[in-house]
């Protein structure tokens, strides 16, 4: 843009300059007509380039809004999936506490998986009761929306 804007400047000055040496008042006259159609051609020049500049910066703080925007829900998703599995693995741990506090239920001996705080049972217990027992204690864990309790009962195994 100040290249462009210095080129039109230097070259009305250059006219101006030129026409001043050795030219009759008519030819200067003339001189002068050409020389500030030239300055207001040159003003013209500028302010369309101005006015282009501004657009271009005006779309550059736009794209720069939308990709910080961007950036931010991208962090979000990230964070609520990085939250997800540590409450994941918090429910498990717990479920497993709860398993392993019951005298008829052997912790070693059920599986506990949990996914988006669904969790599911896989093992054996000793007898029905317990079985049906396991379910309650996961079941009042903290952030469990479901439990799917696939225990099989073989009695002397639980």
């Amino acid at each position: 843009m100040n290249q462009s804007l210095l080129k039109y400047t230097t070259m009305a000055a250059l006219v101006a300059a030129m026409a001043v040496v050795g030219c009759t008042k008519q030819d200067q006259a003339n001189v002068k007509t050409t020389s500030d159609d030239a300055v207001a051609k040159v003003k013209q020049d500028a302010k369309e380039v101005g006015a282009e500049a501004s657009k271009g910066i005006t779309q550059a703080k736009e794209a720069l809004t939308t990709t910080a925007q961007e950036a931010k829900q991208a962090a979000k998703v990230s964070g609520d999936k990085i939250g997800d599995k540590l409450s994941d693995a918090v429910i498990t741990t717990t479920v497993k506490a709860e398993l392993a506090k019951d005298k008829d239920l052997s912790a070693l001996k059920i599986n506990v998986d949990t996914d988006n705080g669904r969790v599911a049972l896989h093992g054996t217990a000793p007898n029905q009761a317990a079985r049906d027992h396991a379910s309650a204690l996961a079941s009042g864990v903290k952030g469990v929306v479901n439990v799917d309790n696939q225990l099989t009962v073989e009695p002397g195994k639980g």
